[in-house]
């Protein structure tokens, strides 16, 4: 038996993931000039109120130097915040501006929008993937 790549669930799941990402990331790139590590900080900022680069990194799947990055840029661009963090003074705490959250307000329509034509793309398929996202999501049961 050989080993076929294509064939390969981790393998195909990336590039599914992949494809996804790159087709939404054309769309807020277009409305907010955003890279993908810089759509996602906004977006754990967004969901998560003032945080440090370390537990972005932990939730967005990015290296804490893209996290960095972004945080320096979107700070550069009026888009976000950095201050000392309340409990470790080691940690910079990270915020959305005013201007931030119009903006995340914009994006959150243009990805609720995505989602809903993935969905539809999907179509009865949508459901059973999900389920087993959140499966492989959770981890191997110990």
């Amino acid at each position: 038996m050989s080993f076929r790549l294509d064939d390969f669930l981790p393998y195909r799941l990336s590039v599914a993931a992949a494809q996804v990402s790159r087709r939404f990331a054309a769309r807020y790139a277009a409305e907010a000039g955003l890279t993908i590590p810089e759509w996602r900080v906004l977006a754990h900022l967004d969901a998560s109120g003032t945080v440090s680069v370390r537990d972005i990194h932990r939730r967005v799947n990015l290296d804490k130097s893209m996290v960095s990055r972004a945080a320096t840029r979107l700070q550069g661009a009026g888009l976000v915040r950095k201050s000392g963090h309340d409990t470790d003074r080691r940690l910079i705490g990270l915020e959305l501006t005013a201007e931030g959250q119009a903006l995340m307000q914009r994006l959150g329509g243009i990805a609720q929008a995505f989602q809903a034509e993935l969905l539809t793309e999907l179509g009865e398929d949508a459901a059973p993937l999900c389920a087993a996202l959140d499966r492989l999501a959770k981890g191997a049961p110990d």
